[in-house]
């Protein structure tokens, strides 16, 4: 699992990911300090019209400062536009920027890594996450660069105007400040739980729609409409607690600003009565303290999505630290001629983190390029390990796996996973076209290669019979297809990219015996490498097919405890013969239900 560590203000992290768009950050700051400026200047021109009334204004002057006025009210809210459209656009590139970073770091790492951490919560933080770092490097950043500025150029023109009256005025505004942290925070904690009952109820809805033939089966629509009810009721709570909350809220701020105002008149009204103020201060000072209301209001919001976004940028930081274990080597070993398909393992450990006991043990053996060659063992032996260790999903030790005569963990990674061609048991499949998946590995091949690659798989026949053919749509995850199109359209998918070594981990479980065999007889006779054929390393439970095979693997317990061929393995006795009479008598057991 990744856990965030939640620091003090990062402005180091803030700073490096506004550098790239500093330009813009100081254009979108320009722009507030120039609109700032006019906000403060418009009271003030206010106050002087109203002031020359009492004197007698002329109309056209009167005229002549109520254009200005509305020009620089224009010019302000142009100007706002325009730094809300500078520093909202950083906010947006800096999300999308990080999530092409997020998504070209995540297709580094190990397999075993993404299965273990969860994807939820890798998802969580490429989406909401970011989502929150956008706040904080848009709306937070413009908000608090904005009320600083409005703090920094209202209150000393209201202090020239009058000191102790302009102070009474916003002496309420740090209780409205502490208003909006409390309800901004618990309306935060609120929208969370909204967002995750949301969630809740839209896995509910997926997975019953993927899984409608089980509730139709069993007859449990009453069962998940009463899921489905207690969801949808948690979501509709949770929403309307968010709705009181902000109902409560808003109302509390505009009372607040309203005993603002009228302490500003009540002790106003008695200046201007004495004369120590004229009636063009009270309506100036009047504009300042309402033009003060928003920016305050809104840094209780800002803090709150200030401190939301640090945790988020530290969060989105830990995965882009975590660097991945597997990775080419810095001086690899070049792959300048085909190649074969030979295999040697030399004393091959493999250890999963976590684990006491290593999945594999001092496994060694060899393979010549061409060789059928079967691994047997019971479940849990590490035969799917050493698949994965061919295909270096897993950590692999230096100078322990060779493929070709060269290290393994010496090539590329894009080099090695040229020369092995692996299926897993469940072979994934995207939501894309037949000939999409089977392409694959190889997007832009030729059609004749995807046809030549069915006909391998021996899906060809079962292409046919879909009416849109190899443009037939593969639902998520293959859900459309049977187990068996699924795996065989895996080893179209592997036989394609036409890789020396193919290794199949229990890829042909879900196809029938006649069937396997005859693929494994295509791929031999027509799959050849400068007239050697393609190496096959086939993982299975089945050990009537591994007794076709040239040579047999049996592994227990992590260890190469036999090998040699089938008749020979049954001569010798040991593991793989008392595999062999199991599955004899599960067959006579079978044949006799």
């Amino acid at each position: 699992m990744i856990t965030a560590n939640v620091g003090a203000f990062r402005a180091d992290l803030i700073g490096r990911y506004l550098r790239p768009h500093r330009k813009a950050v100081l254009l979108g700051a320009l722009a507030l300090v120039v609109v700032n400026v006019l906000s403060v200047s418009i009271p003030l021109l206010v106050r002087q019209v109203i002031d020359d009334l009492q004197d007698g204004f002329a109309l056209r002057d009167l005229l002549h400062a109520a254009a200005l006025i509305v020009v620089m009210a224009t010019v302000m809210g142009a100007v706002r536009l325009i730094s809300r459209m500078l520093v909202f656009g950083v906010g947006r590139q800096v999300e999308a920027d990080l999530k092409q970073q997020i998504f070209d770091h995540l297709l580094k790492q190990e397999p075993g890594w993404v299965q273990t951490t969860g994807s939820g919560e890798v998802i969580s933080r490429a989406t909401s996450d970011v989502e929150n770092v956008r706040r904080l490097l848009g709306f937070a950043i413009l908000s608090l660069t904005n009320t600083a500025l409005a703090y920094a150029l209202t209150l000393p023109a209201m202090l020239a105007i009058d000191p102790w009256l302009s102070l009474a005025a916003v002496g309420l505004y740090p209780l409205m400040l502490m208003v909006v942290r409390l309800f901004g925070g618990r309306m935060m904690r609120q929208q969370r739980r909204q967002q995750e009952a949301l969630a809740s109820l839209s896995d509910l809805i997926q997975e019953d729609l993927s899984g409608i033939s089980a509730i139709k089966i069993y007859g449990q629509e009453a069962t998940e409409q009463t899921a489905f009810a207690g969801r949808n009721r948690v979501y509709r709570d949770a929403a309307l607690n968010l709705a009181r909350t902000r109902s409560t809220l808003f109302p509390l701020l505009e009372g607040i600003s309203s005993i603002s105002l009228l302490i500003l008149l009540a002790l106003g009204s008695g200046q201007l009565e004495s004369g120590r103020l004229s009636i063009g201060d009270i309506v100036a000072l009047i504009l300042f303290v309402e033009r003060l209301v928003f920016p305050t209001a809104l840094l209780g919001f800002t803090l709150n999505t200030f401190q939301t976004g640090q945790v988020s940028l530290e969060r989105i930081e830990e995965i882009l630290q975590r660097k991945p274990r597997i990775v080419s080597p810095l001086e690899p070993v070049r792959v300048d001629q085909p190649g074969r398909g030979s295999i040697e393992a030399r004393g091959l450990t493999i250890s999963y983190p976590g684990t006491s006991r290593p999945a594999l043990l001092d496994v060694s053996f060899s393979v010549a390029p061409g060789e059928l060659v079967a691994v047997v063992g019971p479940v849990g032996c590490g035969k799917t390990t050493l698949a994965r260790a061919l295909g270096r999903m897993v950590e692999v030790p230096s100078g322990q796996l060779w493929i070709d005569g060269n290290d393994i963990t010496r090539l590329t990674l894009s080099d090695l996973r040229g020369l092995v061609g692996l299926v897993p048991q469940e072979g994934f499949l995207f939501t894309a076209s037949l000939a999409e998946n089977l392409r694959y590995g190889d997007p832009e091949a030729p059609f004749s290669r995807v046809e030549r690659a069915a006909q391998q798989a021996r899906l060809e026949a079962d292409i046919k019979g879909f009416p849109d053919g190899y443009e037939t749509l593969v639902g998520e995850r293959g859900i459309t297809l049977s187990g068996g199109q699924r795996q065989r359209t895996s080893l179209g998918r592997a036989l394609l990219v036409d890789s020396p070594l193919l290794v199949l981990d229990d890829a042909l479980a879900s196809v029938d015996n006649n069937t396997a065999a005859a693929i494994l007889r295509s791929i031999r006779a027509e799959q050849s490498k400068e007239g050697q054929g393609r190496t096959i390393l086939m993982i299975s439970h089945q050990l009537s097919a591994a007794a076709a095979c040239d040579r047999v693997l049996v592994m227990e317990d992590g260890r190469l405890v036999q090998q040699g061929h089938h008749d020979d393995l049954l001569a010798e006795g040991g593991t793989y013969r008392r595999l062999w009479d199991r599955e004899q008598a599960s067959e006579q057991l079978r044949v006799v239900g």
